[in-house]
């Protein structure tokens, strides 16, 4: 055979090369590619041209200023939920998180109320946390995970709404319990039912905003969730100490009934099958019957042949929750914010109780005190507007032009120290006596700390599993509940025996094992683990 021949053997097999690189191009679909590379995209539009080829390149649409490449790439129909109006988008913002404000808000009211609440039963403030308080929040976790699986079939709004009549419900009637038995059982439904929101408010951002975009609406409605158990015991503190505990629980009913009405007259359905092809559209059939029949799950039940089956569904989470990356991760937000939980309902009995327990401050302090972690989360929600948008254009820069997951943990750097420091103040204000601003400074501190590393676990998981947003949400909620609802039964017979200093210092400490034990390591591995476990 002839040199020439060789080379033009060669040629060939260059040029079939190139075609077939070319070809694997053509067929890559942009609206599903987003959740193809898990924890890994491309923003720059420079980067995209070297990464997909000038022909795919060329087809992606990007953001106003041009700078960064939409994800997921939005279709030209006016149904899309990424194609919707800023106002159209932000008042489904605004509207599910006032419905995340809801189960924690709830369940908060039993601390304005604990103390009226174990005179009326006629029991302690003690059996009052544990048969009520503490198993509430127990159910707040597993009601998030019985919600996603009937969000995968039916959508979003049928389960928003409904679920949010049914906590209604049973928070009427905790305002009308007649005994103890009956108020527990009512609270802890309450819990189970009203939890919705905290798993759909991450399908709604996911599915409204563009990557680029979702960590900062993300903090706001991880901020709704965070703030709200402390503003049921801020406001309702200064009513219970005038009146009967029933109104606080009227008065939440009353709230939940404000947000009922604002999803049914306002929320929309951003469920948007865009894997299906064709894409079904039933929001072009329009009109007030198609409102009605989406609000209740009729349009859900017709659109469900498109969607998962019930037995994926159902093990969904289960498929998920193994994970390595997903599951350490888990381990170490369960922690962080489970402790703060525990701050939260024993802060009215550490408050309350007098010397050398407490600082024995009466109703209205005690209700004072709850504004100053909701100073600190309103303080967080600042801080991680900026920081996460500073985090990820500094790293899309360094990165090529290309968004690793792994980089969203860097706001964890920032909030650890908070964490340690929040902590051993709070301790040391609760077993020294020390002023009531060294008590407001650990607290708040503490909880700013909370809220800048729990939207970044947020981020985190919904960049490694885009196709799982409900059962990430699910189960950081799990995690969060299930590290957070048995503090109460230890930390206040622990703070009598030891010292309040002992019993934060050491919880600070377990956090900041977790810490050092799981993001360098997941910060490290963690495209390794992306590539072999992400689904």
């Amino acid at each position: 055979m002839s040199d020439h021949d060789i080379e033009k053997r060669s040629d060939d097999g260059r040029n079939e090369d190139v075609s077939r690189e070319n070809s694997e191009k053509e067929q890559l679909n942009l609206t599903t590619f987003h959740e193809q590379r898990a924890g890994r995209l491309v923003v720059s539009p420079e980067e995209a041209r070297i990464e997909f080829g000038e022909a795919i390149a060329s087809k992606l649409k990007l953001s106003k200023d041009g700078t960064k490449v939409l994800w997921p790439q939005p279709t030209d129909s006016p149904h899309d939920p990424q194609s919707w109006s800023t106002r159209r988008k932000h008042l489904h913002l605004f509207i599910i998180t006032l419905a995340a404000i809801v189960p924690d808000f709830d369940s908060g009211i039993g601390i304005a109320s604990i103390f009226p609440l174990a005179t009326q039963f006629n029991t302690t403030t003690g059996v009052i946390n544990n048969m009520t308080s503490n198993w509430s929040i127990f159910l707040l976790g597993w009601g998030g995970l019985f919600a996603v699986m009937l969000i995968r079939r039916y959508g979003r709004l049928p389960i928003l709404f409904w679920s949010q009549i049914f906590a209604l419900g049973f928070l009427i009637g905790c305002t009308f319990a007649p005994n103890l038995k009956t108020f527990t059982a009512m609270r802890c439904l309450n819990g189970f039912f009203a939890t919705a929101p905290q798993v759909t408010g991450l399908y709604v951002v996911t599915d409204l905003f563009p990557f680029h975009l979702q960590a900062r609406k993300l903090n706001i409605w991880t901020m709704g969730f965070i703030i709200s158990p402390f503003l049921s015991p801020f406001a309702f503190g200064f009513l219970v100490a005038r009146t009967t505990w029933r109104w606080a629980y009227g008065i939440g009913s009353i709230y939940g009934a404000i947000v009922c009405l604002l999803i049914v007259f306002f929320m929309e359905e951003t469920m948007y099958d865009r894997t299906v092809s064709p894409i079904p559209e039933p929001a072009g059939q329009g009109g007030l019957r198609y409102r009605f029949e989406t609000l209740i799950g009729i349009t859900g039940y017709k659109m469900a042949k498109y969607r998962i089956s019930w037995k994926d569904a159902i093990l969904s989470p289960f498929n998920v929750v193994w994970r390595p990356h997903l599951l350490i991760i888990l381990v170490f937000e369960a922690m962080v914010f489970g402790f703060s939980i525990g701050i939260n309902t024993t802060n009215a009995v550490f408050l309350g109780s007098p010397a050398p327990l407490g600082y024995g401050f009466s109703q209205f302090a005690i209700a004072g005190g709850y504004g100053t972690p909701i100073v600190a989360v309103l303080i967080g929600e600042l801080i991680g507007r900026f920081n996460n948008d500073f985090i990820m254009n500094i790293t899309i820069r360094r990165n090529n032009g290309v968004f690793e997951a792994e980089n969203r943990l860097w706001a964890c750097y920032l909030a650890m120290p908070l964490y340690i420091c929040g902590f051993i103040v709070l301790g040391a204000s609760f077993q020294k006596h020390l002023s009531v601003g060294a008590l407001v400074m650990g607290w708040g501190i503490s909880e700013l700390a909370v809220m800048i590393n729990t939207v970044a676990v947020y981020a985190y998981c919904n960049d490694c599993f885009p196709k799982h947003q409900g059962e990430i949400s699910a189960l950081i909620n799990l995690a969060r509940t299930l590290g957070g609802f048995s503090v109460a039964y230890f930390q206040v017979p622990w703070a009598l025996k030891h010292g309040a200093l002992q019993v934060f210092g050491v919880e600070a400490a377990i956090v900041i094992g977790l810490f050092f034990l799981s993001v360098p390591f997941i910060q490290i591995k963690g495209q390794i683990l992306r590539d072999k476990y992400s689904l």
